[in-house]
């Protein structure tokens, strides 16, 4: 779907986001911190996943350009309290100057997390990102629909399962799950919320180590946004007032104050800046000022942040972000 049809979509629920922050938040939502500096570095990818917000596939072409991440790299260094580079794609491994990125991130002192898909690990050409992560100790947080093959491949493609253990194992093998972070990210196969980000986590441990040995830090609980090729899937089943009525029924305000959009940044591969990646998907770009460029740390801190009905993805249940649950 074009961003322009899935804005109008959204926008067509008629239980607007933005009267619930006004109802349960008095005003509108702002930011308060900023401790993570997340990069979307390019949407290609060598998968194409059904529920992929990004719209990422092996046909992207779109990738940040190095002169862009020199001017992320300056705000980086000139913000104290960005503690946490967030590095994610597509595949962000795909892009030419990742691992430049990387070392120059640690070279300022700063946590990196790899959002890596698990089998670009695999890929021809790859295969050294294993003791590159290690040398570097880059956090890694990856996707594993589940902790069986056939929901994993419906999900992501016939094989990704089998490729996904094997690069899990081999992560095992240079110390992540163990002295290095490994963590994995769950997602529902379904127009359901999660379950118990506790109770998932004890199961994908217990399964994972009992049949592949395998050992892993946290496991992180993300609702489907309707965005994308998952609102692409809703709409053409006929489920988008279904699922948006989940989300709303779920809704839970004291979520609001940990939202990942109130303690970050978003860039695109473009510069562009928005609060969140969610909201860089459908184009929404934050206030008051638009590339990475233009950065001004107060007037970042004092901005409204820009919310839409997709938001309810967010608040509800436990709430949802890049780190999993938010309450």
């Amino acid at each position: 779907m074009l961003v322009t049809d899935q804005i109008e979509k959204l926008n067509s629920y008629s239980k607007p986001f933005y009267d619930a922050v006004k109802r349960d938040h008095l005003k509108p939502l702002t930011g308060t911190s900023l401790s993570v500096f997340q990069m979307n570095i390019g949407k290609w990818c060598n998968q194409a996943c059904k529920h992929c917000h990004v719209d990422a596939s092996p046909l992207r072409t779109e990738m940040m350009s190095k002169e862009t991440m020199d001017q992320c790299l300056e705000v980086i260094a000139s913000v104290p309290s960005i503690k946490t580079v967030d590095i994610t794609g597509g595949a962000p491994e795909g892009n030419p100057n990742f691992r430049y990125l990387v070392e120059s991130v640690r070279r300022l002192g700063k946590l990196v997390i790899d959002r890596c898909n698990l089998t670009i690990l695999e890929e021809p050409g790859h295969e050294n990102l294993y003791d590159f992560f290690a040398s570097n100790e880059v956090e890694v947080c990856s996707s594993l629909p589940y902790f069986s093959e056939s929901q994993t491949d419906k999900q992501r493609g016939d094989g990704v399962f089998e490729k996904s253990i094997r690069a899990i194992q081999k992560l095992n093998q240079f110390g992540y799950g163990k002295n290095l972070t490994l963590n994995l990210v769950y997602n529902p196969v379904g127009v359901f919320l999660s379950s118990s980000q506790k109770q998932l986590e004890r199961e994908f441990k217990e399964s994972l180590f009992k049949k592949f040995g395998i050992t892993f830090h946290q496991l992180f609980c993300i609702n489907n946004l309707p965005i994308n090729r998952f609102l692409a899937a809703l709409v053409r089943a006929g489920k988008f007032e279904m699922y948006m009525e989940t989300l709303v029924n779920a809704y839970n305000p004291q979520t609001l104050n940990g939202l990942m959009c109130r303690h970050q940044i978003s860039v695109g591969y473009d510069g562009k800046v928005y609060d969140c990646d969610f909201n860089q998907m459908l184009e929404l770009e934050a206030k008051p000022f638009s590339h990475i460029s233009d950065f001004q740390m107060d007037t970042y801190l004092e901005r409204e942040i820009v919310v839409a009905n997709h938001c309810y993805g967010c608040t509800a249940g436990a709430g949802s972000s890049c780190g999993g649950e938010i309450v």
